[in-house]
């Protein structure tokens, strides 16, 4: 797989990825429409006839579905950060910097395996903390080489510090800012505040 993945250049899932969306969406479908096509049988022929025809509708449906999503499914790889989009109704996009990644996890799951690939979850210093992760690269055939080629990246990288209160900073060094006093303004002000604590105190 890495070795088609060229820096700097769009990738596909493999043609594998869009078999199993087909697959494992018409399973999905199936499975639902199944419960509703059982009591419209024993409620007679003609709905029978009706729960078939909407079967096939669905079925179809999802399998144009299946096509035109893979179609979508774009990814992108240059030596700071990783983009993708993907989409048929509701286009999304994302870009997600190589030193906000915290980790890259490899899943397969059974009918994954079936058709030889696996998805890439790859999760941030801002997703660490939850069930889902930022951005997955779904479709992938040998992922080991391609994580590691991310992860490659990662090290390169010093990661982005969390802020938790005060000045922001940049490798543990704070950044410069206009708005924060100096000493001697400080103590300037502290002079006249107790300036007009005297006055207030002689009257």
């Amino acid at each position: 797989m890495t070795e088609t993945i060229r820096i700097g250049e769009d990738f596909r899932p493999e043609p594998a990825y869009r078999t199993y969306l087909s697959a494992s969406s018409l399973l999905l479908v199936v499975f639902i429409l199944f419960f509703l096509i059982f009591p419209l049988g024993m409620a007679g022929f003609p709905w029978l006839v009706a729960g078939i025809v909407l079967l096939l509708v669905v079925v179809g449906f999802t399998l144009i579905w299946a096509r035109l999503y893979f179609d979508t499914v774009v990814y992108n790889l240059n030596e700071t950060e990783i983009a993708w989009r993907r989409g048929v109704w509701f286009r999304q996009t994302g870009i997600v910097p190589y030193n906000r990644i915290t980790n890259v996890d490899i899943l397969q799951g059974p009918v994954m395996r079936v058709f030889g690939i696996s998805d890439l979850r790859i999760q941030t210093a801002g997703y660490s903390a939850k069930a889902t992760a930022e951005i997955r690269l779904n479709g992938i055939a040998d992922p080991a080489p391609l994580r590691d080629m991310i992860m490659g990246y990662v090290r390169e990288r010093p990661p982005v510090a969390a802020v938790t209160g005060g000045a922001e900073s940049v490798q543990g060094r704070p950044f410069p800012t206009s708005a924060a006093p100096e000493a001697g303004d400080v103590l300037a002000e502290l002079r006249e505040i107790k300036a007009i604590l005297r006055t207030i105190a002689e009257k």
